[in-house]
């Protein structure tokens, strides 16, 4: 199977485990600040993505997710190593961060690698800077990308067995968007356009007053 369709039919699958239809999500939710600009749903809400974390940086320094997260911003899980899909999804949220602050509003493009052991913090500072000045790369131990992943119900799997340097890893394509107060509130498929991204990333700032 082309790799770029397994990666879209896992995000698809991984995506369907957790997605309910917008309807059912307002029905339960009640009062939803954000009801005029979310697109997505998900069961249980979207409470239940996210946690606390510390991981590495591209300097080297350990990092908490209170300090990433202290703009909004838009998270990412891939690896650097991707021949295609990560570097096309990185660029597209650049752009729109790039359109964003156009429009004076500020938010973070953030890179968590899925893939620790090829992506050291050297690595990432090379791919995070040509994607944008204030890109945040992240790494860690497997066992803290592991934890970090699964608390944003973020799928992959990395495909050493046969050769274990030169890899390709299956993961999930969304891109999240996380409020300072609020968390995550939405994600964005890779079909969505750069304008797109900007506009409803926007609208969420702007519900927050």
């Amino acid at each position: 199977m082309n790799k770029d369709r397994r990666i879209l039919i896992l995000g698809g699958v991984a995506a369907g485990l957790v997605l309910v239809t917008g309807s059912l999500w307002l029905s339960r939710g009640g009062s939803d600040p954000y009801a005029g600009c979310r697109k997505s749903a998900m069961a249980g809400g979207f409470d239940q993505l996210g946690g606390p974390f510390t991981l590495t940086d591209q300097t080297g320094a350990r990092i908490s997710s209170e300090q990433v997260f202290a703009k909004p911003a838009l998270l990412y899980f891939g690896y650097t190593y991707c021949p295609d899909v990560c570097p096309m999804d990185s660029a597209r949220n650049a752009e729109a961060v790039a359109m964003l602050q156009e429009r004076g509003i500020e938010v973070t493009p953030v890179f968590i690698s899925v893939d620790p052991k090829r992506d050291t913090p050297e690595v990432l500072a090379s791919f995070v800077s040509a994607m944008h000045e204030r890109m945040i790369g992240l790494t860690g131990s497997p066992e803290e990308i592991d934890a970090v992943s699964k608390s944003w119900r973020n799928f992959y799997r990395i495909n050493d067995q046969d050769d274990p340097e030169n890899y390709l890893v299956d993961h999930m394509t969304n891109t999240y968007l996380v409020m300072p107060d609020a968390g995550t509130v939405e994600f964005f498929g890779r079909d969505v356009p750069p304008q797109e991204m900007a506009d409803r990333t926007a609208c969420f700032i702007g519900a927050t007053g």
